[in-house]
Order: structure tokens, then C-alpha cells, then sequence
């Protein structure tokens, strides 16, 4: 994929992988942070919400049904097979949303809201099966660290839609029934422009349903230290889990600040500071190798979760919240540009879907299977402790980095360097 693109194309590129990032990232946080609040508003216990990011589970299981998508076109469908998905998987989520938003939590139980809210991070998981490998085909090494940024501002972009947006609309607007309408008309729309975009360069796929289960894995796992490599994966990003996992409950009810103010803050200062996160990851990654990035930005991702630790411990006023979404966005954003980048070129171009879906949802289990546990801890413990306990576990998957210096270098090296000095 070493194509020589004109400046325009690189931007067509660009902007159909930040606006399929966007789509992405849409559906998660009206599964996770933005039901979370809903619920919490609604005087659901804490510790039910906890167990509730168990709805996430198809985020750590999408590598099972990968190799189907990776295998099979759309049936009846007059559109390629990475096209296809994409916009089937969208209508579904825009028609599982509009049903959302006829929900009475404290009416309807919450079973029912935990029925709707798994189909739509199933949907969700299976749509990022289709666009990571729409991504890791479409774009040529020369711009694979910027993909990587841009495809992380879209989707981040999206989850403050749908989170800090959505927490103000529902606030001050529409209720949180209104705002999932809204939210289903614009995956809808969504779904839409997804018809629109390019072709991917790579458009080899498995022959047998052997090829397409069996060989993905095989290859991976033939590799230098490659258990190593998958545990790095899942603790790299281990620490980041633990905080977002309840870090809205925690500024609601912990913080004392109302939805309408946790949504402003994410939306004006988080907003800035992800863009910026975002531009800087993407420059820095077209710059220097990812090994040194990773390990650098998980740093500066680990010392955020310290900010949470210091609004709990004091009075937060509206701007020391602000300082410290501002630095998770920032850190936040840096950290993940590479983290993506690295799962993309541990992808072989032959099973791109089954393996970057193997790898993206090893880097979900601390999100999914984190939220029981941390909901129990922070309320048995307490907030102080619950964010100090974040801080520490964000540190073996930096640790795990220097143990696996010299494997990671080799495959960047066969994969190429992302610089492009």
C-alpha cells in the first residue's frame, strides 16, 4: 500500500476516515456514559450501574463473528463487501436508538434497557469490525499515522456528542428520551454518507470459511513473543478503563455537578483539548517511531487519572474540572492516535477485519469486565481511593512496553516505519 497519493486524495482519505471514526465512536457512550447518567438521574443504584457495563461484553467478543463478516457480502446488496456492513450495521443502530428513546427507566425496568443497550453495542462492535478494516485497507503507509489521529478526533468528536452533548440537550432540552431520537436520526444520517466512501485499496478476501477462521489466528500467533504482545494490548489502556468507567457518576454525584455543567465543560474546554490531542498524536507519530510515542504518551494518560484523585479530595470548583478533562482529552487523544496506529500494523492486510477485531477487543475487556468491580469499590471505598487504584494499574501496560522493545521493532520495521522523513 505504498501508493503515491496527490494532496487531494490524502484529504478525501482523511475525511471519510475521520467521518467513519465519527460513526464509530457515536453508539458507545449511549451504552455506557450517557445511559449511565440517564440511570443515575433516575436514582438507579450504583452498584446495578456498575454491572451494567457488562452491555458492553460484544466489544471484547467481536472477534468471533469477525471472520463471518471478513468472509461474506451483504446478501441483496449492490454495494462492495466493506461498504455493505458499513451501512447496514448503521441502520440497525439508528433502529435500535429510536427504540431507546421510548424507554422509561423507571417504568420499564431495567432489563429491558440492558436488552436494547447490548444489541446496540453488538451492532456497534460489528460496525468497528468492518471500518478498522475499511482503515488499515484504505490508507497507504505514507498517512498512516495521521488516519490513525484522525480517526480518533471523529471518534472522540462523537462520544462528546453523544455524551457531553447529549448530557446537555437531555438536561436542558429534550429529557433523555428526546435526545436518543435525535441521536437515531443522526446515525441515520450516518448511514447515508457511509455510501459514499472510497474503495479500499486492498480488497483480498478469504477464500473458505477455513481461511477466514482459522488462518487469522494462526498467522498472529506464529509470530515472536505474540501472547506478550496481546497482553500489552489489554493493560496499556487498563488504567483509562478504570477511570471512564464510572467518571461520569462520579462528577454527578461524587463531584456534585449537574449534567447540564459536566456536559458544557466536555463539550468547550474537552472539545478544544481533543482537537489539539488529536493534531499533536498525528504529528508526533509522523515524526518519531511508535514504540518511543506509546510509551511517552502512556505516561502522561496514567497522570491524568491523578486528576480525578484531586477532585475528589477537594471542593472542585467548575474550572478545576475543566483542568482536568482538558488533560485527559489532551493525553487522552495522543495516547490512543498510537495505540491505534500499533494495532494497525499488527494487522496482516489478508485478515485485517478478524485480526485488528481480535486485538481492538482485547483492548476493551478493562472497559467491559472492569465496571462491576469498580463499581463495588467505589462504593465500599470510596472515590479518593477508587482513582488512586486507577493511577496504579495504568502502569504495567507501560512497563510491558520495555519487555517487548525488540519484537515491536521488528515488526514496525517489516510493517515500515511510520515517519515518512
Amino acid at each position: 500500500m505504498n501508493l503515491i497519493l496527490t494532496y487531494k486524495q490524502k484529504l478525501h482519505l482523511l475525511g471519510f476516515t475521520t467521518l467513519l471514526g465519527f460513526a464509530s465512536g457515536l453508539p458507545l457512550a449511549l451504552s455506557t456514559g450517557t445511559l449511565q447518567a440517564w440511570l443515575v438521574i433516575e436514582e438507579v443504584d450504583i452498584r446495578v450501574i456498575g454491572w451494567l457495563s457488562l452491555v458492553g461484553l460484544p466489544y471484547t467478543y467481536k472477534f468471533l463473528w469477525a471472520p463471518l463478516i471478513d468472509r461474506f457480502v451483504v446478501p441483496l446488496s449492490f454495494f462492495s463487501r466493506r461498504k455493505g456492513w458499513l451501512v447496514v450495521f448503521q441502520f440497525l443502530m439508528a433502529l435500535v436508538l429510536f427504540l431507546l428513546s421510548f424507554i422509561n427507566p423507571s417504568k420499564d425496568g431495567v432489563l429491558l434497557i440492558a436488552a436494547l443497550a447490548i444489541t446496540l453495542a453488538f451492532l456497534s462492535a460489528s460496525f468497528d469490525v468492518v471500518f478498522d478494516a475499511w482503515r488499515a485497507e484504505s490508507l497507504p503507509k505514507t498517512i498512516l499515522g495521521l488516519g490513525a489521529a484522525w480517526s480518533v478526533i471523529g471518534y472522540r468528536i462523537a462520544m462528546l456528542t453523544s455524551g457531553a452533548l447529549a448530557l446537555m440537550l437531555a438536561d436542558l432540552y429534550f429529557g433523555f428520551q428526546g435526545v436518543y431520537r435525535l441521536l437515531a436520526v443522526l446515525t441515520l444520517g450516518l448511514a447515508i454518507l457511509a455510501i459514499f466512501s472510497p474503495e479500499p485499496t486492498s480488497t483480498e478476501r478469504p477464500t473458505s470459511l477455513y481461511m477466514a477462521v482459522v488462518e487469522p489466528f494462526k498467522e498472529f500467533f506464529g509470530r515472536p513473543a505474540a501472547v506478550l504482545v496481546l497482553l500489552a494490548i489489554i493493560f496499556y489502556k487498563f488504567g483509562d478503563a478504570f477511570t471512564s468507567s464510572l467518571s461520569t457518576a462520579f462528577l454527578i454525584r461524587g463531584a456534585g455537578f449537574t449534567a447540564a455543567e459536566v456536559g458544557a465543560v466536555s463539550k468547550g474546554a474537552g472539545l478544544i483539548s481533543l482537537l489539539l490531542g488529536g493534531l499533536v498524536g498525528g504529528f508526533v507519530l509522523s515524526k518519531f517511531k511508535l514504540l518511543p510515542c506509546l510509551l511517552v504518551f502512556g505516561v502522561f494518560q496514567a497522570v491524568t487519572n491523578l486528576g480525578f484523585y484531586w477532585l475528589a479530595v477537594i471542593e472542585p470548583s467548575i474550572g478545576d474540572m475543566a483542568l482536568v478533562i482538558v488533560a485527559e482529552n489532551l493525553f487522552g487523544g495522543m495516547g490512543t492516535a498510537a495505540f491505534v496506529a500499533l494495532l494497525m500494523i499488527l494487522c496482516d492486510l489478508r485478515f485485517t477485519a478478524t485480526q485488528f477485531a481480535l486485538l481492538s477487543a482485547l483492548a476493551a475487556v478493562g472497559r467491559v469486565f472492569i465496571g462491576p468491580f469498580a463499581g463495588e469499590l467505589a462504593f465500599n471505598f470510596g472515590w479518593p481511593y477508587f482513582f488512586m487504584l486507577s493511577f496504579l494499574i495504568a502502569l504495567p501496560g507501560i512497563f510491558m512496553l520495555f519487555w517487548l522493545r525488540r519484537p515491536l521493532d521488528i515488526i514496525e520495521e517489516k510493517s515500515g516505519n511510520l515517519s515518512t522523513r
